[in-house]
């Protein structure tokens, strides 16, 4: 039976800004909510740092009156009623003295004559075709900056030319604020370093990679601890040692309410616990506490809840400490492709992609578990829910937080539709042949694809579906969803579909007739893999009901891979690449052809241009080609529609 003694019950579940609140008064408390003290560091060395305290002038700049052209120095008024043609002629150096870009000025001269303006005459006249303002083409002492002007507030981040500022009136350093020590406490008895070969049952940690990323993002340092056991002792023991000499302690998972979540009594057990339990999504079992006047937080487990307690409670606080505002993020308005259900009493945080199609930004909501990474990789941006809403309506218009520029959103092609990894791959090669430019694609299924397009809300899309009356591929489909509308439709490539199976085929599985005595792994409706297999099930009398795993659903044939991999399921349907790709046999059932679909008022876009001309490009297609199970001959061919 697991030991209860140790661990700590959710106290409350607060709204997220109660508990800012409450993790700040605790610090005002403690005499450690202002921004820190100022160290001195070398110009070379202060980029991105934060001044601690205004700079002044020491000097001006420049500190003297210099030239600004090469040519001569003259006094204004001798060079008056000088023309092309009526030249003055001056002598040198007493009425006009020769130097260069950057000399000071002789006391006599109040402006400086271009070189090209004059002619010489001998050595030691010049004629002049022009006359001079006084203090034209001078650079007057203190024209950029004045000794005892301000050049930099305090709490302002270092940027390049700001250094140069600094150095230029007479500074060789600068006094910045010291940089908020951080210690990250990974814990959990499954963690294991990052690796290539974990054992079943271990759990890469990189949590502390993504949050140390973000410490360093905010300005801030951090020491990553060694792995700590799920053991309360080895626990408190940590923190108590962290909060000594750093300013912010985080221990990273053990913050729920498991049997091994030891991090609410650890930081009680050590000094005062503030927050247990806060109203967002993801990142329920947020802890907030102080031990020794220094902060801990505890962080939960999951890789989106972290990140997400990373962006909301770490950096803010971390920002604070430097004098800085909470981060930025550009805001945009979009209008979202699927609807949000969200849970009535938190604050959700939704991952989303962003892209310009036509005249409209479109978003769309990324996989929403806790556990998905990926998401923080492809996420355009964020989607805030605000607490006790029930969620967005598909097509509503909602507010955006940016992690991309607007203008790489509009240089993304957005793909929705079947997939393919082979996507991936024109991606990685639109990146790279035509740089400043990407693919965002979202896997929703053939017939999804195709829907989308009717709504305006794609550029291309993938389709595989195969029509059982006349046995031609994505045809029918296109005409049936689409209309009229005319669109262009070129082939991507052909593929080899069929049954993906465990290494050495355990179960003896021969054709889809073996279906009915297996676990099946699924397709979700409308892919063209689910098509498929209906055809090919309607074709032998199959019933769908009588296959175990018939209404279980992935939406990607290596989600369907990793499912037989795993052993969660017998087999799957898919394609050759992603049998390969985790190791599994594979029983032949057809080959298909795969299409690219776009909207011909897309077609001559500069983006979809480079992708239609990736499909001639030699080394794209044999790319494709040395792919198991990938024919590229017919890449780029047009289809009649």
């Amino acid at each position: 039976m697991a030991d209860t003694n140790n661990r700590h019950i959710y106290l409350e579940d607060i709204p997220m800004d109660e508990a800012q609140a409450r993790l700040q008064a605790a610090l005002d408390a403690a005499g450690t909510a202002a921004p820190l003290p100022g160290e001195r560091v070398s110009l070379d060395d202060a980029l991105g740092r934060v001044t601690a305290e205004p700079v002044w002038a020491k000097i001006s700049s420049p500190h003297y009156h210099a030239a600004a052209m090469d040519g001569y120095a003259v006094w204004a008024a001798f060079t008056l009623g000088a023309t092309e043609t009526r030249p003055l002629r001056l002598a040198v150096p007493d009425q006009a003295y020769p130097l260069n870009t950057g000399a000071p000025l002789p006391e006599n001269a109040n402006a400086v004559i271009m070189i090209e303006h004059t002619q010489p005459v001998g050595t030691d006249q010049i004629d002049i075709r022009a006359s001079v303002a006084p203090w034209q083409h001078v650079r007057t002492m203190g024209e950029d900056m004045v000794a005892t002007e301000l050049v930099l507030p305090a709490n302002h981040q270092l940027r390049p030319h700001d250094l140069g500022a600094t150095a230029g009136c007479g500074h060789i350093d600068v006094l910045v604020r010291r940089k908020p020590k951080v210690a990250l406490l990974p814990t959990g008895s499954e963690l294991t370093a990052p690796t290539n070969a974990p054992e079943p049952g271990q759990v890469i940690e990189y949590n502390s990679i993504v949050l140390g990323a973000q410490i360093r993002q905010a300005g801030a340092q951090f020491t990553r601890w060694p792995i700590l056991p799920d053991e309360i002792d080895a626990i408190q023991s940590a923190i108590r040692d962290a909060a000594i000499d750093h300013d912010l302690v985080l221990v990273l998972s053990g913050s729920s309410a498991g049997s091994k979540d030891f991090t609410a009594r650890a930081v009680q057990n050590n000094g005062t616990l503030l927050v247990h339990g806060v109203a967002v999504r993801p990142g329920h079992p947020v802890i907030m506490g102080m031990v020794n006047n220094t902060p801990v937080i505890g962080v939960p487990g999951y890789p989106v809840s972290a990140a997400l307690t990373g962006e909301l409670f770490i950096q803010p606080l971390l920002k604070q400490w430097l004098g800085l505002s909470a981060p930025y993020y550009e805001h945009i308005r979009a209008t979202l492709t699927r609807k949000i259900v969200s849970p009535t009493g938190d604050d959700d945080f939704v991952r989303v992609t962003v892209g310009q199609v036509g005249d409209r930004t479109l978003v769309t909501p990324l996989a929403r578990g806790a556990g998905v990474i990926t998401s923080l990789v492809r996420a355009d941006g964020l989607l805030h829910v605000p607490r006790f809403s029930e969620g967005c309506d598909i097509g509503s218009e909602v507010d955006v937080l940016l992690f991309r520029t607007p203008d790489e959103i509009a240089r993304t092609v957005v793909v929705v539709g079947s997939h393919d990894p082979m996507l991936d791959l024109l991606g990685q090669f639109l990146a790279v042949r035509f740089p400043g430019f990407r693919l965002a694609s979202a896997n929703v299924g053939s017939l999804g694809g195709l829907v989308a397009q009717k709504r305006g809300e794609a550029h291309l899309s993938g389709t595989h579906l195969l029509d059982p009356e006349t046995g031609e591929y994505n045809i029918a489909d296109i005409r049936r969803t689409l209309g009229d509308k005319p669109v262009r439709v070129v082939t991507f490539a052909h593929r080899e579909q069929g049954l993906m199976i465990a290494p050495g085929n355990p179960m003896g599985i021969t054709s889809l007739d073996d279906l009915l005595r297996v676990r099946y792994i699924n397709r979700q409706r409308g892919a063209g893999t689910r098509v498929l297999l209906d055809y090919e099930l309607q074709q032998r009398g199959i019933d769908p009901a009588q296959i175990d795993g018939y209404e279980r659903e992935e939406y990607t044939h290596l989600a369907v891979a990793a499912a037989v991999a795993s052993g969660s399921a017998d087999c799957g349907m898919g394609i050759r690449s992603a049998a390969v790709a985790l190791e599994l046999d594979f029983i032949p059932v057809t080959h298909e052809r795969y299409d690219l679909v776009i909207p011909k008022a897309f077609v001559d876009l500069p983006m979809i241009l480079y992708v239609l001309s990736l499909l001639e490009d030699d080394e794209f297609r044999a790319a494709v080609a040395a792919q198991p199970g990938y024919d590229s001959t017919a890449m780029g061919q047009p289809v009649i529609v």
